[in-house]
């Protein structure tokens, strides 16, 4: 397909794509989405149900609201938005209590306070607003994916470090049996499943991403 201004995937729209996962990144640059990085990062497993469940939210609010935009009072706009991701927050619900019901008790209420993350709002009156479907369906999907990528992160280190495995399997060893590197004397940090903790590893995150691309710091 020829890169053209128009084309559906032109550098334009590509850069809807990639620009959120690093230098547009929705918690790390635009600080949008933090509190439930905070929740639902302690297990890997439910850090990514989390960040796809965004992500097909973000995206199909962006692209109906994108297209009825110009339907949409300007006195009643926030109201309408509302209701259009509810709406997908309450089909991500029930597929998830269909197809992973463990899942689903773990995130609870997470999964409801979906409605009202600051990136789902943030993008439909950011982007969605003043941009066309297509446009707005990529936005959401970068953005979704750059909230992901953050929360898989986090979520990567703090059950590693906090409980020695990594989406349920032991991979330091046995913490029982003392092998792997349990046999040296190491020692799980309980810690790192506290949600403060969460917090530290996403300013670590901050300063690494700023010192690499000094160009965020203006941001």
């Amino acid at each position: 397909m020829s890169d053209n201004k128009d084309g559906m995937f032109s550098k334009t729209n590509i850069k809807l794509l990639t620009n959120p996962l690093n230098s547009d990144n929705p918690i790390t640059v635009q600080v949008l989405g933090i509190c439930s990085a905070l929740a639902v990062t302690v297990q890997t497993k439910n850090a990514i149900i989390m960040a796809l469940s965004v992500t097909v939210v973000v995206a199909f609010s962006n692209m109906i609201i994108s297209l009825i935009r110009n339907l949409i009072p300007n006195s009643i706009r926030i109201i309408v938005q509302l209701v259009v991701v509810a709406f997908l927050v309450i089909v991500v619900d029930q597929i998830l209590k269909a197809y992973s019901y463990d899942v689903s008790k773990q995130l609870s209420v997470f999964v409801g306070l979906i409605i009202t993350n600051c990136i789902v709002m943030g993008r439909l009156e950011a982007f969605a607003l003043g941009n066309g479907p297509w446009k707005s369906f990529l936005d959401g999907i970068g953005n979704g994916l750059g909230y992901g990528i953050i929360l898989v992160i986090i979520s990567v280190i703090r059950e590693i470090l906090g409980s020695g495995k990594l989406m349920g399997y032991e991979v330091l060893g046995n913490a029982t049996e003392k092998t792997g590197l349990y046999a040296y004397g190491y020692v799980n940090n309980g810690f790192m499943l506290l949600a403060p903790m969460a917090l530290v590893i996403v300013g670590v995150i901050i300063w690494v991403q700023r010192s690499i691309n000094t160009k965020l710091i203006e941001k």
